[in-house]
């Protein structure tokens, strides 16, 4: 929490079982050792079904406007078969945002004002940020503008690297990177957001993202985004200007 150190609070992003589902939950620190957790402290912020093993996403974090951003991975399986990337009915496939200074309508959170879907208009789920993710890991905020940056896992050909813009859609599955997906020619790529790189299977198979740099120690970095691949275990920097 950006007031930690004053009350104590952490939030974490985990996989449970039985049934098979992702818990956020708020954790505080032990009074007794700073270096602990109280587990009997756990407050879950929310909860939803993973039908599938893989693609559960996972990250947490506060985002420069004191909000908590949460990525959801589409559920897993292959090719989103769910569709949930494009659906607005479920958090599946997405970047969430949402208010844990609040509680509203009986949830330990509430939803910020400006989120484009906050009326839940036509069962739009409120707390989506962004949408259109097959699985984006990991995401990052860079400290000299509060750019929020992407890497979204491909399916079995393109990786990409998305800037992300409240209410943007990034196009899975119609779309794996700049490439149709469902159908696979022919897609209609309108009103969907382009990443802003994309790499195919000769230089990586799981996109890892990374950070915009802001360092002085390498010098001729600055400004960049750092970011690698899980399996080739490449690691580079790009230049968007």
């Amino acid at each position: 929490h950006p007031a930690y150190e004053t009350n104590g609070f952490f939030y974490v992003n985990y996989t449970a079982a039985n049934p098979n589902r992702t818990v956020v939950s708020r954790f505080k620190v032990s009074p007794a050792n700073p270096e602990q957790a109280d587990l009997s402290s756990e407050l879950v912020i929310l909860t939803f079904e993973q039908p599938y093993s893989n693609h559960n996403g996972g990250q947490v974090s506060f985002g420069p406007d004191g909000y908590l951003y949460i990525a959801v991975g589409d559920a897993g399986s292959g090719g989103d078969p769910q569709e949930n990337g494009q659906s607005l009915s479920t958090w599946l496939g997405k970047i969430l945002r949402i208010d844990v200074d609040k509680s509203e309508n009986g949830k330990p959170y509430g939803i910020p004002a400006d989120n484009p879907f906050a009326a839940g208009s036509n069962g739009a789920r409120p707390e989506i940020y962004a949408y259109g993710f097959r699985n984006p890991w990991r995401f990052s905020f860079d400290i000299a503008n509060g750019r929020l940056w992407t890497g979204d896992v491909g399916q079995n050909a393109w990786e990409e690297i998305d800037i992300v813009e409240k209410g943007g859609n990034y196009g899975w599955n119609t779309m794996e990177g700049n490439h149709c997906f469902d159908p696979s020619n022919n897609c209609d790529p309108t009103n969907l957001k382009a990443p802003i790189h994309e790499y195919d299977r000769d230089a990586g198979i799981s996109i890892t993202g990374g950070f915009v740099y802001r360092g002085r120690t390498l010098g001729g970095q600055a400004g960049k985004y750092v970011y690698a691949d899980y399996a080739t275990r490449r690691i580079w920097a790009l230049d968007h200007s």
